[in-house]
């Protein structure tokens, strides 16, 4: 079923505010110069080049007095202009000057809107604007917003251009939901990946290595391996096949790809003496296209299913990078499947498959898909036949349809070389992540001149789909520890038990504990007793650990130990008594319900 689209008034609500936001920005700062003040998730934003930096207090006084002229019924009101009448209006106005020369480049109509005071007929603000406000302030919650921070931003995105100062705010329909959406930040906060990726010794990035590269610690490595390794299994179980790709590349694959003219976030290539240029991989396309094409394949080889768990190099801007969830080198659980026509439905459909099963193991059971098309008014943008991308794009509509789950469709959000369905998933405090994609490729095949015999023995090209379900283990470890809060379930665990002996006598009882649970394949650490047992056992709770196994005289006669729980763990209970045997076996059983 296609998801409802929201009513636009809380969009028009947060437009309208961020010209409120000006609107006072310019009665403090009278020599400030516009960027732009666009609607955005939860809220909006403006942009300004002002003669001083903005201060919180700044934010406090110019949230007053927005709540003062959304008090005052004050009335928004659109006409259309010419390019020299703006260019009059916004004389003092660089960057809207800048703007209205793009807009009449691109023969895009021109729209100023005044916010005006319809007693007195002062105009408190003009924008160039297409619209999209309220009529009356009067339906603005003057209690349902707030301006949250500010940062730098360079115009258009360059940073070839000047600096601005970016003020952001939230909005919504009433207080409760604004007070909600202020808890849910602050949670937020307290789960930042990249605060407990520290304090958990999961991993760091290095001026030394640079932006976006992260480092990993022993648990860090541990906690992506077994994510890696169940996704390995699973589709390895499923007829998928293990494949091994370089990460350099000559410059020639990617001009055949299409990637060169393409893509904009590759690195400058390696200029090798004596050589062709080089490349870092920021994808592994070519590199499964040319594997598929050294060999011969008949009808009868197909479906060809490759896997890669591999990583890729990408440029992106410093000042987008973000702990985990954004990075220069990304790991893709990364498959390309080689099908005849007439197999597309059964592959997708299995690729369906995993994706739900993988999506439940992690807990992420809220999820919803974009059917990401080509824009028929963008063309160049593309590579391939338009009939082509119609056949492709009706194909996966069809097959999400009828599984009954959420969708919308987002045209000209597929890649250059073909449509993709991307699977957004919600995280328990209700945020949206993209993780899962699956592409249609009936383009690449053709530039690559990749063929299969039929059973007539005439040469055909085959359909590729590329696939991820993780999208990239970066991401997804980012986006799994603030899911879980550092709190994770026993089976993703990297430490899943630590041993602790109440004092010296009891180090010999303890190291043959840890023994045995790790010789039964427990991930277990046994600390040193030369701090004091409470000051351990808060350590081990800050780790989240999810099990505590204390041994002293009582267990080291019995030949037992006993269980201290973390967090959400089920099965033994706070200071309970086990055999080592017994409690073994429970943490086997309480693994397995979650990954059998």
């Amino acid at each position: 079923m296609q998801r409802s689209k929201k009513t636009n008034s809380l969009d028009a609500q947060r437009h309208s505010l961020a010209h409120i936001l000006a609107a006072v920005v310019l009665e403090k700062f009278p020599s400030g110069k516009l960027g732009i003040g666009p609607t955005i998730e939860n809220g909006f934003y403006y942009d300004f080049q002002l003669p001083k930096n903005l201060a919180p207090e700044d934010l406090k006084d110019l949230e007053k007095e927005m709540r003062r002229l959304a008090r005052m019924n004050l009335v928004f009101s659109g006409k259309k202009t010419t390019p020299l009448a703006a260019k009059k209006a916004f004389a003092k106005q660089p960057f809207k000057l800048d703007l209205i020369k793009e807009f009449v480049k691109e023969k895009k109509a021109l729209t100023i809107y005044d916010t005006i005071d319809k007693r007195t007929g002062k105009v408190y603000f003009s924008d160039l604007c297409k619209g999209g406000h309220v009529k009356n302030t009067s339906e603005i919650n003057a209690d349902a917003f707030r301006l949250t921070k500010v940062a730098g931003a360079y115009w258009r995105g360059d940073e070839k251009n000047p600096q601005l100062q970016r003020v952001y705010g939230i909005a919504f329909q009433d207080k409760k939901e604004l007070e909600e959406y202020l808890r849910l930040q602050e949670e937020a906060k307290k789960r930042d990946h990249r605060k407990l990726g520290k304090e958990l010794g999961l991993f760091t990035i290095s001026d030394e290595v640079g932006p976006g590269l992260p480092l990993f610690y022993p648990k860090g490595a541990i906690l992506r391996r077994i994510v890696e390794n169940y996704i390995t299994d699973l589709q390895e179980k499923r007829g998928y096949m293990p494949i091994w790709i370089p990460h350099i590349t000559k410059g020639e694959l990617y001009k055949i790809s299409g990637h060169l003219d393409k893509y904009d976030a590759m690195y400058p290539p390696m200029d090798l003496k004596g050589e062709a240029k080089y490349y870092l991989k920021p994808m592994n396309c070519p590199h499964f296209m040319m594997l598929y094409k050294s060999l011969k394949h008949s009808y009868r080889d197909l479906p060809v299913r490759y896997v890669s768990t591999t990583t890729n190099y990408r440029y992106e801007k410093s000042g987008e990078l973000s702990g985990l969830t954004r990075v220069r080198s990304l790991t893709q659980d990364d498959c390309h499947v080689f099908t005849t026509p007439d197999q597309i439905e059964s592959e997708i459909n299995l690729m369906l498959d995993m994706i739900a099963e993988v999506y439940k193991t992690f807990g992420f059971n809220d999820f919803w898909v974009r059917i990401s098309t080509h824009d028929p008014k963008n063309k160049e943008k593309y590579i391939g036949d338009p009939k082509i991308w119609k056949k492709s794009e009706t194909a996966l509509t069809k097959l999400i349809k009828s599984r009954g789950w959420k969708y919308d469709i987002g045209i000209g959000e597929a890649a250059f070389y073909g449509p993709k369905l991307d699977f957004i998933f919600k995280d328990v405090l209700g945020r949206e992540w993209q993780l899962s994609t699956i592409q249609l490729d009936m383009n690449l095949p053709k530039r690559f001149e990749l063929e299969y015999i039929d059973r007539k023995g005439a040469k055909l090209q085959p359909v590729v789909i590329h696939r991820a379900i993780l999208g990239s283990t970066e991401r997804f470890l980012g986006i799994l520890i603030e899911h879980f809060a550092g709190n994770f379930p026993l089976w993703l665990a990297p430490v899943q038990v630590k041993v602790l002996a109440v004092s010296d006598k009891h180090n010999d009882y303890a190291r043959k504990v840890y023994k045995t649970l790790a010789e039964a394949g427990m991930r277990a650490e046994m600390a040193p007793s030369d701090e004091t047992l409470g000051k351990r056992i808060r350590e081990a709770e800050m780790q989240r650990i999810p099990y505590i196994a204390v041994v002293g005289d009582e267990e080291m006669n019995k030949g037992t130990v006993n269980i201290r729980t973390h967090g959400n763990q089920p099965s033994q209970g706070v200071n309970s008594e086990r055999r080592v045997v017994d409690f073994i076996e429970d943490l086997k059983q309480e693994v397995k319900k979650f990954i059998l």
